[in-house]
């Protein structure tokens, strides 16, 4: 089957060909046909299987037969910064032949350009829930036209905590439209989601909750104060090409960037406490060679789709068997090889167990050689502990630049604890950051 067998319009065919697209994927096979229709899509996918172009490309054929040019017709809700301009940049790819016009909506910056190019009109919007909020509250967002919502990465913006702004957006939004839902798996909150958007939905499903063949699987046993001292030792003896690094928190990832750069190798942190410049700069050094290493947190990484990714390395253990899932999934795309290193300790063996069961097989035990395990724990973390506080006057004093509090539009959001703990059947991991990054 080729993209020619859709019928699409001809100024989306011709993107198609720019594009260099020529077979589609099996999410782009079996869910264009049923966008094309008209009806609401759920789409089970994991990220990397193409699913952008799946609901992109029956959009931009959906406006360019309808009228209203210059008006907000197709609505995109993403998790995050990244994903949201990596759906964008599709939308801008593959619609190079429409004329539409297509932008993105989110926090952490200026929100004046984000108006006036509103108000210039533009027919697709992609954007977080946070800042496309502020837009509905102040009014420089017109949704009465809307015809098209994708909700991308539902079970992600799940787990970020955005639930209760995604239905306050909702009831924002024309009750006659399409509604297309995207997720990686199919918890009971997605489900109860879907049966409150989604109208006689059409199912498509491929490959979930099942890691790619393409990626092979290594634990690593060592103890949580060996851990930056093996992932070195595992990186020299390693033929790698372009390795992406998981830890739990912001402030780790930071911290383990700069381990790594002092140790000779061209790395850069992403997470949330970086501009939207300094994480552009560091996504795109990792896709153009610059940065051969990116560490980052699981929520600043959504949205990463760099197809040379050769090893994803988990420095610290994923909390839920679907998240690990998601980050092996950077690597062994496009039909090629790679490989997943998890580094685990003796406190990891609950979810260790967790994910063997989702895979259905159990996980390879390697040991490095010539590595000694055998040094103690220093008496006090210096490798992570956190620098003192600066102290507060009697009245709690100012707060640091860029600490809005949670009243601010700016503020963090709190994951779901509960869904943690319904996924793993345990607590979430001792020390993790109940609050994660608000993406907008």
């Amino acid at each position: 089957m080729e993209f020619s067998n859709f019928a699409l319009h001809p100024q989306v065919a011709a993107g198609i060909t720019a594009a260099g697209y020529v077979t589609p994927t099996p999410i782009q096979r079996d869910a264009i046909p049923a966008v094309l229709q008209g009806r609401d899509v759920m789409g089970l996918a994991q990220t990397g299987t193409g699913k952008t172009a799946a609901f992109a490309l029956p959009i931009l054929h959906r406006l360019l037969q309808s009228d209203g040019r210059g008006q907000l017709r197709a609505l995109i809700i993403a998790p995050t910064r990244e994903l949201a301009e990596q759906i964008n940049e599709a939308f801008g790819s593959l619609g190079t032949k429409t004329g539409l016009r297509s932008m993105t909506v989110y926090g952490g910056v200026n929100i004046r350009p984000q108006i006036e190019k509103l108000q210039r009109g533009v027919d697709i919007v992609v954007a977080c829930p946070g800042r496309l909020l502020d837009h509905i509250g102040q009014g420089t967002i017109d949704l009465s036209r809307l015809e098209v919502l994708v909700l991308d990465e539902a079970d992600q913006m799940f787990d970020m905590g955005f639930f209760p702004d995604i239905r306050r957006i909702l009831a924002k939004l024309p009750r006659q439209r399409q509604t297309l839902l995207f997720s990686a798996t199919m918890p009971t909150e997605i489900r109860r989601l879907t049966e409150e958007v989604l109208s006689n939905p059409v199912t498509v499903q491929v490959g979930t909750v099942t890691a790619a063949v393409t990626v092979s699987h290594a634990l690593y046993p060592v103890g949580q104060h060996l851990k930056t001292p093996l992932l070195l030792e595992l990186l020299k003896h390693t033929d790698t090409e372009s390795v992406l690094i998981f830890t739990r928190t912001k402030h780790r990832a930071k911290r383990l960037g700069e381990q790594l750069e002092k140790a000779g190798y061209r790395a850069a942190s992403l997470q949330g406490n970086l501009s939207q410049n300094r994480r552009q700069a560091a996504l795109d050094g990792f896709r153009d060679g610059t940065f051969q290493i990116l560490v980052a947190t699981d929520i600043a990484a959504r949205g990463i789709d760099v197809t040379q990714i050769s090893h994803v390395v988990n420095y610290d253990i994923p909390d839920t068997p679907e998240a690990y899932i998601h980050r092996i999934g950077r690597t062994g795309r496009a039909a090629r090889t790679g490989d997943a290193f998890t580094l685990v300790t003796s406190e990891d063996t609950v979810m260790v167990r967790a994910i063997e069961r989702v895979l259905g097989s159990p996980l390879e035990r390697r040991q490095q050689e010539g590595f000694d395990y055998l040094v103690a724990a220093p008496s006090r973390d210096a490798e992570f502990a956190r620098p003192p506080r600066p102290p507060r006057g009697r009245q709690g004093g100012a707060k640091p630049a860029g600490d809005k509090g949670p009243a601010s539009r700016g503020g963090q959001r709190p994951t779901s604890a509960a869904a943690s703990k319904a996924a793993t059947g345990h607590k979430p991991v001792a020390g993790r950051n109940p609050r994660a990054p608000r993406a907008r």
